[in-house]
Formats: structure tokens, sequence, C-alpha cells
């Protein structure tokens, strides 16, 4: 699986970025929440505030002015179903968005000519991933109405408040409108998107939810934990033979007296009643480990992530049980406690991974074709004019949310002038 490929992966159970943004900039509480529904964000607002805006005088349709395509171009069709430019550009947004949060900041603009194999570059892919996104959410509705799902009142409802709370903070249906090309949707796509979402969530619970023939044993969720995702937790009591602060070696003399110590704690361990509660007395009085005041109930690790001796002693042991003392020429002498993995904590995933099978298989099913608009788009090109629109509309919900704040403001002191 490349890198990119399944972004869509984390954003099948619901729309990310729809309702659940960071408040803007300016602005009272109440103000920052209704406009954060309304899709614009003061986050970005540092990778905008130097990019020029775009004039949106004039402009009404988002997709053409980022990508010189209509948005009700079609662009490619799932089966009988018609996907169009709004609906593709969305996800080619969407992760681009992803993709450069991974970065944490370090990466403001991605390298779209790079190859990713078989004649494929980024640019490539992530058009390839946007448009399977977009097949599964155009499908959904089919998909829903062969089990007899419906889309329910409460989505419904919360979509009327989130655009009426838009309108109210905003002052009007226009810029109402607009804050919501910030994550490149309109009202129309963000209610299309939002109830596909609601949907999928809906086959995901009849499939693979509690109460379902496909819901994951505690079982199978460890197995793919354990032997899929490569994941095992530990404690350990480390005796480190380099000092901790400087990382200098210890002397010959000083470091067979860690070893000795270790075994020491360790025939302890082995003449307990209770050497599980011993190991955490031991552990908390003896280990050297700097990592133990942020991990004190153990490291949840992949493997590969430890050093090599400590990591194979780890997967050696059974829940529950205590290694030998284990030398690590980095680190030093360690005893280990493996503990038991929570199947709570990665049955989402294994859910995810089981409702992704069925995607591939629903586009296997309908097939997939693109029309010749869809080799227009040039996700470098559209993004670049998709920060020049965020810039606008950033700018603009800004202005209103500090003309409230300040008419706020004056209405305080006013006030206040006329009790004094």
């Amino acid at each position: 699986m490349k890198p990119i490929k399944r972004f869509l992966a984390a954003a099948l159970a619901l729309v990310m970025g729809l309702s659940a943004l960071a408040g803007c900039g300016g602005g009272s509480s109440s103000s920052s929440s209704a406009a954060s529904s309304s899709g614009a964000s003061s986050s970005a607002s540092s990778s905008t505030s130097e990019v020029e805006a775009m004039d949106l005088t004039g402009v009404t349709d988002p997709y053409l002015a980022t990508s010189g395509l209509a948005g009700d171009t079609i662009v490619a069709r799932v089966g009988e179903t018609d996907i169009t430019a709004a609906e593709l550009l969305y996800w080619i947004n969407y992760g681009i968005e992803l993709t450069l949060s991974q970065y944490n900041g370090y990466m403001t603009e991605l390298p779209w000519d790079t190859d990713l194999g078989d004649g494929m570059t980024l640019s490539d892919q992530m058009k390839k991933s946007a448009l399977e996104a977009a097949a599964l959410y155009a499908l959904l509705p089919t998909l829903a109405q062969k089990e007899g799902l419906s889309v329910t009142q409460e989505t419904l409802d919360q979509l009327e408040s989130q655009r009426a709370q838009a309108v109210e903070t905003l002052g009007n249906e226009e810029l109402a409108e607009r804050s919501f090309w910030y994550q490149m949707l309109t009202w129309d796509l963000l209610s299309q998107m939002s109830t596909c979402a609601d949907l999928h969530l809906q086959l995901q619970n009849l499939y693979f939810g509690e109460g379902s023939e496909g819901y994951p044993t505690d079982a199978e969720v460890l197995a793919y934990a354990q032997d899929e995702l490569g994941v095992y937790r530990a404690k350990h009591i480390l005796l480190a033979t380099k000092n901790v602060e400087t990382g200098e070696a210890l002397d010959e003399e000083a470091a067979a007296q860690k070893k000795a110590t270790a075994e020491d704690l360790l025939a302890q361990l082995r003449a307990a009643e209770d050497p599980v509660a011993l190991f955490d007395e031991l552990m908390n009085e003896y280990s050297e480990d700097p990592g133990l005041a942020s991990y004190p109930d153990g490291y949840t690790a992949y493997k590969g992530q430890m050093v090599p001796e400590f990591e194979e002693a780890a997967l050696a042991l059974k829940d529950g049980e205590i290694s030998d003392v284990v030398y690590s020429e980095s680190t030093g002498y360690h005893i280990i406690l493996r503990l038991p993995l929570d199947p709570a904590d990665y049955r989402n995933q294994l859910v995810a991974q089981l409702m992704q099978g069925k995607t591939d298989a629903w586009l296997e099913e309908y097939g997939l074709e693109t029309m010749d608009a869809y080799d227009q788009l040039d996700p470098a090109a559209f993004r670049e004019k998709v920060v020049s629109m965020k810039a606008a509309v950033q700018q603009e919900v800004n202005a209103v949310l500090e003309a409230k704040e300040q008419e706020s403001s004056d209405s305080s002191s006013a006030a206040s002038s006329q009790e004094g």
C-alpha cells in the first residue's frame, strides 16, 4: 500500500473537517464556534496570510475559480452514478491537507513530480486516491438503499443547525456560503458529504458493528494487532550502563555492579508470591529509564521501534511473564514484563480495514471510468489557486468577526459608562 493510496481510510466514517475545525481568529467564543462550523479556521491563517488573496468579486463557483472546471462538470462515473468535479476536488484538497498535516509544518507544498513507481507520480496518485473516495461516496446512497437504510434525522437536524449558526455568525447567506469554500465545499456538497458519511457509518455498523455477524472477536482483534500491526506492550526495569545525561559508557566496575543489581532484582521477582506487584515496586525504586515518569504504565511499541535485544525478549514472553536479565549494549541491563493489549484499542482499526475490503469490492463490482475532464485536472495548479482563495475567504470571515467583536466591546464600554 503506497503512503497516500488509502488516505480516505481514516475519513470513511465521517467527513473530516466538515464541522469540527478550529475556531476562527477574532470574535467571541460563540462567534468562533459558529464560524468553525462554517468551515474557515484560523489555524491556517498563518499559512495564507503571506499569500496574495484571490479577488472573489463575481466568483460564484469555487471549483471553476480554482480548477477551471465548473463544479457540476462530470469527471467520472461509478456504475451508473456520475462523479462531479466538485466531489473530486473536495477529496483532492482533503488529500493534500491530510498529507501536509503529517509533516507538522515542515513541508508546505508537495513534491508533485515524485515518481512513486510504475510511472505514477505523486500528482497522479493524489487524483487516483481522491477518485476512489469520491466514487465510494457517490455509491453510498445506492448501497444504503439496498440495505433499507436512510439518513438519520439527527444528521439532518445537525446540518440545519450548522447552516443557521453560520448565517447568524457571519450576517448573511452569501458569506456563510463562501465560508464553506475554505474546505472546498459548498452548502449543497457539505450536505451531500455529511449524509453520505452518516450512511457509511450505518453500513459499517450493519456489517461489523457489535451484534453483527462480522463483529470482530477479542481474539481476532488481538491477532490483528499483534500479527498485522506488530503491536506489543511492556514495561521494564533498566539498569543503565551509560550515563543517562551524557551517553558516556560507564567503566567496567560500574557496569558490573549494574549487572549484579539486575540479577539481584530478578532473583527477588522469581521468589515473590506476586511478582507483577513487586515488579512495579522495584521498577519505581531502581529503574533508570528516563522515560519512566512519562510512561509509568509501560510502553506500547511497534516491531522495529525498540532496540533489537529488548524487542526480541519482549516478544518471546507471554502476557504477565517476566524475562531474564537482557543486555543491550546501547542501553544496559533490562528486566522486562510483558503486558496485555486491550482489544478495545484496536477494534476500530480492524473494522476500518474490514470495511476497506468492502469498499474495494464495491468499486470493482460497479466499475469506475473517467472522462476527459478528469485528465485536465492538475493538482499542483489547483492547490495554488485554493491557497489564494482560502486567503480571501479568511480575510472576509475575520473582518466580520473582528467587527462584531469591536461592536460588542463598544457596547460593553457604553454600558459601563452609563452605570458609572
